[in-house]
């Protein structure tokens, strides 16, 4: 996130093939100002006219973690404070579509942590 309110579509995307371009793997870093909605398919998009490599498949995967919280009776926080954080963090947005992701082509992969 910019500490400007909109990024400029020429600031907006940075592609890097991380150093081998031959190995199909780049990165696609989008940035946006603090009053821009974040849309990561149209970032990439703009990135694609940018750079030949992402120009030769015509969609994108898109991987996500997710972080489930699990309660236990261990540490200094109290049970109550730590099923209301739960409740809390399982009210979130979606990141999906916070950024814009297509459903077909969304990834989601879970990883448990304990508080």
């Amino acid at each position: 996130m910019l500490d400007i309110p909109h990024a400029r579509d020429a600031d907006r995307v940075r592609v890097d093939d991380l150093g081998d371009p031959s190995d199909d793997v780049t990165l696609v870093t989008g940035r946006f100002g603090y009053r821009d909605r974040p849309d990561a398919p149209a970032a990439l998009a703009l990135a694609r006219e940018r750079s030949h490599e992402l120009g030769r498949f015509d969609d994108a995967t898109y991987l996500l973690s997710r972080v489930l919280l699990l309660p236990v009776a261990r540490g200094d926080m109290a049970m109550w404070r730590k099923h209301l954080f739960i409740a809390l963090a399982r009210n979130a947005a979606s990141p999906a579509v916070y950024f814009g992701l297509p459903r077909d082509q969304t990834i989601s992969i879970d990883g448990i942590i304990e508080i």
